[in-house]
């Protein structure tokens, strides 16, 4: 059966859990937090799962697919966002697309504006009023026929960024008609997946990586030996 927001099974989306915090892979088309949408949220579902209240650390976009960490106390949760706030957390994702960049591995750096009332952020390559400096890192995997996987690694964290980066550079994710893609995927996803993220645990400060498979279909599948 095709997961959709309402019809998975939270338990079997459970990455890594411990008495600190818990990670689950978020399927594409579930929003983190309740949203107006009324669908049910992940964080809801991980807290019906826990049997206690659970803490959001960070975020991804609805369409995206992948790890997502919730702290399990106000301790863990003032430490993880400190990681975050610090860029000391490692975040990686994985995406496609139907272009590919002047050079296989690079660096995207832009000012990001974002656009609340239309949800989406603009980029600029110079500094603009109310624009944040967003840069990620990324090389090229992989290539089939008709399109190319990239591993991005996130050094700033902002809204939409990957999305709004690549689009810039006229590489939109597949998928994702919002940034240029030609047109949306059924349902409503897009192929952009957070992969991996790695962080000191909020105790031991011992090196913790957490990596969620991208989703089965047959695109990431095309890619599976190059992940």
């Amino acid at each position: 059966m095709t997961e959709t927001p309402g019809n998975f099974r939270i338990g079997d989306h459970v990455l890594y859990k411990n008495n600190q915090f818990i990670a689950f892979h978020k399927p594409a088309m579930c929003p983190v937090q309740p949203d107006k949408t009324g669908d049910k949220s992940l964080l809801e579902l991980a807290e019906m799962y826990c049997h206690c209240r659970l803490h959001l650390v960070h975020r991804i976009d609805r369409p995206v697919s992948g790890v997502v960490l919730f702290a399990k106390n106000t301790r863990a949760l003032s430490a993880l966002q400190e990681q975050f706030r610090q860029r000391q957390v490692q975040k990686t994702y994985l995406a496609i697309t139907a272009q590919l960049p002047s050079e296989k591995v690079g660096t995207l750096m832009h000012y990001l504006r974002k656009d609340g009332r239309r949800n989406r952020s603009l980029a600029a390559d110079k500094d603009q009023p109310n624009a944040q400096e967003a840069i990620l890192h990324y090389r090229i995997l992989g290539s089939s026929e008709r399109y190319h996987l990239w591993e991005i690694q996130l050094h700033t964290g902002r809204h939409h960024q990957i999305r709004a980066q690549l689009g810039a550079i006229g590489c939109p994710i597949k998928g994702d008609d919002k940034y240029g893609f030609r047109r949306s995927n059924p349902g409503g996803s897009i192929h952009l997946h957070a992969w991996k993220l790695a962080f000191l645990h909020p105790v031991s400060l011992e090196l913790v990586e957490i990596t969620a498979s991208p989703p089965e279909d047959p695109l990431w599948n095309t890619f599976k030996p190059l992940f």
